[in-house]
């Protein structure tokens, strides 16, 4: 079941023309994955010719990343692959994953879904820019140094090119990702989720990367939970679901009038669709901060900011990638201390109340532990019984068998409900949740957010929600933070009138 148009030509976004005749760049056939007898991908089919692009939507954990790694050759070894991959006219079965190792960054090139796999924690930036212009390219290291300046400049990390990867934010780590891994000039480009915890700007500077992969000749596969993604890209989609293909065809025409039931359901979660919850009564103060102030690397990344957290808050912080908002999470739940101002918390409020979910899950687990013994630990500390671990964990979709692996072998959507299962345990009275659901496919964010805003409102609780995804900040927030570049901070009030007001955290008269 290929999903390439047999017609004589294609003219897709951007004035991307492909040839019936073209030969394909990337033709998959009867792609399978398993983990031992279990069927992870079946019978997966598809061809893509120059200028093409193919765009992946389904639930978390449906095998969208495992594809992917399959193309690539780069399966975890407990994983077994069959089918046929033709890359660039020679073919090899998909389980030798080694054939094709010799075309990584020069004939197909992968963006993982998480950048912390795809960084050197080790390697400052740009040398492991120049590293990808010496080695794939051959570029000569002063010309290569020069290219890969520019380039990251017009990524907006110029700046941050001297950093190691653990010193940039989640949304910059994305872009020196994105930057590098195109930049072999590979014909095939493998992106999983490249504009995740991305404003507005970023996610369109990446989607023209993507586009000049296609412009210069090349295709792209692209993972994607974001339908704005998956229609500023046009081409074809592919819906994945439980490891099968129920539904392909042009993307435009596919997100416009589905065929099958779970693509309308993924369409009709997506939260501009989201009815608004009603505006929280405000309860005790919980958390006071005046006149904040915090510097890192050489940068004001905010000052004069004054706040005020009570039981019962939907607070939203805003802003481009790099300006703080993860950091301002930090000092807030006391991890890392202002440079300026004054922080004061409420009498009796323990440690262990101030609770954080963190943008990159993977980074929040221990990798050499099953994931069923850190959650029992976090039980144990908490003084949870282990049946009340298992309700979350039902609630928000987990299968109990995905306790037995370790973090690196889940989903990045499932190790994101694993995480907020884990933070509810706490029974938090503050909840700092930095891009919670960014991994996740439009029904499961549904389902999950509804399980967070519950599990707050039952325990009256604060949330303090980080976002770029303004339809959801809409959907969630009763007060809205904004962080300028350059240390400025917005501030404003909403209620259910829909009205916002203020740059100091009034109320509207």
């Amino acid at each position: 079941m290929s999903n390439h148009v047999t017609t004589a030509a294609e003219t897709g976004r951007g004035g991307h023309v492909t040839a019936a005749g073209d030969a394909p760049l990337l033709d998959v056939r009867g792609l399978c994955v398993r983990a031992g007898a279990q069927m992870l991908l079946r019978d997966v089919d598809f061809c893509l010719r120059p200028g093409e692009a193919l765009t992946l939507l389904g639930e978390s954990g449906a095998g969208k990343s495992l594809l992917a790694q399959a193309v690539m050759g780069n399966l975890p070894a407990a994983l077994r692959a069959s089918g046929s991959i033709t890359l660039a006219g020679r073919t090899t079965r998909a389980e030798d994953g080694a054939a094709r190792r010799p075309h990584w960054g020069r004939s197909i090139g992968l963006l993982p879904q998480e950048p912390a796999q795809a960084l050197d924690p080790l390697m400052r930036v740009l040398p492991q820019l120049v590293e990808t212009y010496e080695l794939v390219l051959g570029t000569g290291p002063a010309e290569a140094r020069q290219d890969a300046a520019r380039q990251l400049d017009a990524s907006g990390l110029g700046h941050a090119q001297h950093l190691y990867p653990w010193q940039l934010s989640g949304g910059m780590a994305q872009r020196a990702a994105a930057t590098i891994a195109q930049a072999g000039g590979a014909q095939v480009l493998l992106a999983d989720e490249p504009t995740k915890g991305l404003d507005a700007q970023w996610r369109r500077h990446t989607i023209d990367l993507l586009e000049a992969v296609r412009r210069r000749g090349g295709c792209v596969v692209v993972v994607t939970h974001d339908l704005h993604v998956a229609r500023a890209l046009g081409g074809r989609t592919m819906v994945l679901r439980a490891g099968e293909v129920v539904e392909q065809g042009d993307t435009r025409a596919l997100l416009a009038a589905p065929k099958h039931l779970f693509t309308r359901r993924l369409i009709d979660a997506d939260p501009a669709r989201w009815p608004r919850r009603a505006a929280p009564v405000p309860g005790a103060s919980l958390l006071e901060a005046r006149g904040l102030r915090k510097q890192l690397g050489g940068r004001t990344l905010f000052e004069g900011l004054d706040l005020t957290l009570h039981a019962g808050d939907r607070l939203v912080v805003q802003g481009p990638s790099g300006t703080g908002k993860s950091t301002l999470g930090n000092v807030l739940l006391g991890l890392m201390p202002p440079d300026g101002g004054q922080l004061v918390r409420a009498a009796g409020l323990a440690p262990t109340s101030l609770q954080k979910l963190y943008q990159d899950p993977v980074g929040a687990f221990a990798p050499m532990v099953s994931l069923e013994q850190a959650l029992r630990d976090v039980a144990r500390r908490h003084r949870q019984d282990w049946s009340a671990m298992l309700r979350h964990l039902e609630r928000l979709g987990v299968a109990p068998a995905l306790l037995a692996r370790r973090p690196a072998a889940v989903s990045g959507g499932e190790l994101q409900r694993i995480a907020l299962a884990r933070a509810l345990a706490a029974r938090p009275a503050l909840l700092f949740a930095d891009e919670p659901t960014s991994r996740l496919d439009p029904i499961t964010q549904q389902e999950a957010i509804g399980v967070l805003l519950d599990a707050v409102d039952d325990g009256g609780a604060a949330l303090v929600l980080v976002t770029h995804d303004g339809d959801l900040a809409k959907a969630i927030g009763a007060r809205f933070v904004g962080l300028d570049p350059g240390g400025r901070t917005r501030a404003t009030e909403e209620f259910g009138t829909g009205v916002a007001c203020g740059l100091s955290m009034r109320r509207c008269a």
